[in-house]
């Protein structure tokens, strides 16, 4: 096993994303590699407070231990909710 994971951080908005790689040592949790990547000085809407996170598509706990090559995602909170969003599909499609 190596001591030190090649890892990247991930955040997208509408009209940007970053991604930042990083060699951080065996045992880091996600939301330690997002403190260590500098993302959150460089988009201001997120909150370091209240992050949710996955890996590659996954909802993972901030206090999830990576693994070699992991990419941890920055979720956004929704901007609308999906299901509520469905029913109201349905509903005008009823009536019409």
């Amino acid at each position: 096993m190596t001591d030190r994971l090649q890892l990247e951080v991930a955040y997208a908005r509408p009209e940007r994303q970053l991604i930042v790689k990083l060699s951080l040592p065996a045992g880091t949790t996600a939301r330690e590699a997002v403190l260590k990547s500098g993302i959150g000085s460089e988009f201001a809407d997120i909150d370091l407070a209240q992050l949710k996170l996955g890996i590659f598509g996954k909802a993972v706990p901030a206090e999830h231990v990576l693994r070699d090559r992991d990419r941890v995602e920055i979720y956004r909170p929704l901007q609308a909710d999906p299901k509520e969003v469905r029913r109201r599909r349905a509903e005008a499609g009823k009536a019409e």
